[in-house]
């Protein structure tokens, strides 16, 4: 039986306690943000993911979508859901006003997407989809393309999709072969595309897709890639509704996961071209669809986030119901116990809570970020925190999405047999979280774009800023009264160090050799993700002990925070020295490697 029981609480805390409401407050438009209204949104949010996506689950899980004649029919219950979530604007919180959107901070956004995916993970990918595209739209489409689409997007009456992937090119976006002829004031767009997630639905009158095609004579590779809006339905003068353009759902993929996302194959131009229109300049669309991308990987680390939350959730119900072996009393008599007693599978717990709450602190802190790079109102202070979202951007996307499949994996083992048993529900999140490391770039992809453009290319200047940052809080921090985790503290420099030399050796590599980089690219973002979230769960515990002094929070919350603060610092956070081991001494080893020894 899945339950659901969203982490209002923690998010709650860290809104109000980490990031500051009078951190948001400073930012132009959020004068507003009160602990009020967003506790009222929290607090509403969990309800319609208690009851109205989480029913909805297990049934998207068994049913999935269906595809008969090149209509997709989502499952029983879903499109109604769609229907009901979106009339309450919850799509789009962050969206500009000028086009309908409520105009809320990405931070708060992100608390409420967590809490919709931690009960159906599936549901919320076509949103997901359409928030990142009006990212992309407000930021290089024309006046008059912003003026179409912007408000049918936002409202929801519309949604839209992400046209990269084609056959023969995956990761290597650069060798895609569709075409896109100039005709007029529009393009006629030839090609397939496959893994395009809500290529075809029910849930809205348009899909707006976002394609990327090569026009005649383009050059070659990435520099020869152009963006176009290809909507399924032509717009007519007024802007409703039209004849349907040249394109189709080819076929729905059968997944491992989120069987309730259709993931569709999709064909343009089988009758002499789709209609499509030129967004920003010819041969720029990647850096446009770029804009798109890094949401839209902020976003998939907050779905880590939110099946992570659930995974636990799950077999935290199951540990505090399941009845095995026995523990000994106050007395020393023996008892019959739930297996939630057991030392084993408390650690496993403590794992996961302990996992969850990190990356939900890392994406927060993220999104919190972002809001300042758009928000600030000096220029400076929003150069400086742009730089520092292209920076994390990577990370909240690899590190999160990482952390999902292993807390999803540890709640399948809590449940033992029925764990493996789909009747349980344990095994589901796992299987929908074992896309997230895949789509919008596989998180091998993620380490060496980190390492490659955000650490290499400006000699690690942005990370060591925020390094900076995080050695004055552990000062201040080591310089508290009465404090009690000056432990803590010292393991957590010892991290930060440990990360400073690492950076170091990987700049002073690269004009080296760049394998022995790339190589290590994933060792070195698992050493800045686990100090990212060690210096997040510290601040934490420092704020958790000065609130227990003004009693001014549950204190059953604020030393259940502290426990599991101690348990990450202490469990998770020693791997990052192995980590720094092999960063230094393992690498070279794979230089030695031939594709034949793999074949003996």
């Amino acid at each position: 039986m899945q339950t659901n029981a969203p982490a209002i609480n923690d998010i709650s805390f860290l809104i109000r306690h980490i990031i500051g409401y009078e951190n948001l407050n400073a930012l132009e438009g959020y004068t507003d943000v009160t602990s009020d209204m967003v506790d009222v949104m929290l607090t509403e949010s969990g309800k319609i993911s208690s009851e109205v996506l989480a029913p909805l689950n297990k049934i998207g899980d068994n049913h999935g979508c269906t595809f008969e004649n090149g209509v997709v029919r989502t499952p029983p219950g879903f499109k109604e859901a769609y229907e009901q979530v979106n009339s309450g604007g919850w799509f789009s919180l962050n969206s500009d006003t000028d086009y309908g959107g409520q105009g809320l901070p990405l931070t708060l956004s992100t608390a409420v997407q967590e809490i919709f995916d931690s009960s159906n993970m599936a549901f919320g990918l076509i949103p997901l989809l359409s928030n990142s595209a009006v990212e992309l739209l407000s930021a290089h489409a024309s006046d008059s393309q912003k003026d179409i689409y912007l408000p049918n997007i936002i409202s929801g009456k519309w949604a839209t999709t992400m046209n990269l992937t084609e056959p023969h090119a995956g990761s290597d976006v650069g060798a895609l072969r569709t075409k896109a002829v100039k005709a007029g004031n529009h393009y006629k767009i030839t090609g397939e595309k496959i893994y395009i997630t809500g290529g075809e639905h029910d849930y809205t009158e348009n899909i707006i897709h976002l394609v990327l095609a090569r026009t005649p004579g383009a050059p070659q590779g990435n520099k020869g890639i152009s963006l176009f809006i290809v909507p399924k339905f032509l717009i007519n003068e007024d802007s409703t509704v039209g004849q349907k353009n040249d394109l189709r759902c080819v076929s729905i993929e059968q997944k491992l996961g989120i069987h309730a996302s259709p993931t569709c194959v999709m064909a343009y131009g089988d009758n002499g071209g789709a209609i499509g229109y030129l967004v920003g300049k010819e041969n720029e669309g990647l850096a446009c669809m770029f804009t798109m991308m890094n949401m839209a990987r902020i976003c998939v680390g907050v779905q880590g986030v939110g099946i992570a939350q659930g995974a636990y959730n799950q077999a935290k119900d199951y540990a505090n119901n399941r009845v095995q072996g026995t523990r000994a009393d106050a007395k020393g008599k023996k008892r019959p116990a739930m297996i939630i007693e057991h030392p084993d599978v408390k650690r496993m717990l403590m794992d996961m809570k302990s996992k969850t709450e990190s990356i939900r602190a890392l994406a927060l802190y993220t999104s919190y970020c972002f809001d300042v790079s758009k928000r600030h109102p000096i220029s400076e202070k929003r150069v400086k925190f742009s730089e520092r979202v292209s920076l994390l951007t990577p990370i909240v996307k690899a590190w999160a999405t990482d952390k999902a499949i292993k807390i999803a994996d540890i709640g399948i083992q809590i449940h033992g047999g029925m764990g493996y048993i789909e009747e349980s529900g344990a095994s589901q999140y796992w299987r929908d979280a074992r896309i997230t490391p895949i789509y919008e770039g596989t998180n091998g992809i993620q380490a060496i774009d980190l390492v490659n453009r955000k650490i290499v290319r400006d000699d690690g200047k942005s990370l060591f800023l925020l390094i900076e940052e995080i050695e004055e809080n552990l000062y201040n921090f080591s310089n508290l009264e009465n404090n009690k985790f000056s432990d803590l503290g010292e393991l957590v420099h010892e991290s930060v160090n440990t990360l400073s030399r690492s950076t170091v050796f990987l700049i002073n590599q690269a004009g080296i050799d760049p394998d022995l980089v790339e190589s290590a690219a994933r060792v070195f973002l698992d050493i800045l993700g686990n100090t990212l979230c060690a210096w997040l769960m510290l601040l934490q515990a420092g704020s958790c002990e000065k609130l227990l002094i003004a009693k001014n929070l549950d204190p059953l919350f604020l030393e259940s925070k502290i426990k599991t603060v101690k348990h990450f610092l202490k469990w998770q956070l020693p791997e990052v020295l192995a980590l720094e081991k092999i960063l230094l001494e393992g690498q070279n080893d794979l230089s030695l490697v031939s594709k034949e020894d793999f074949d003996v």
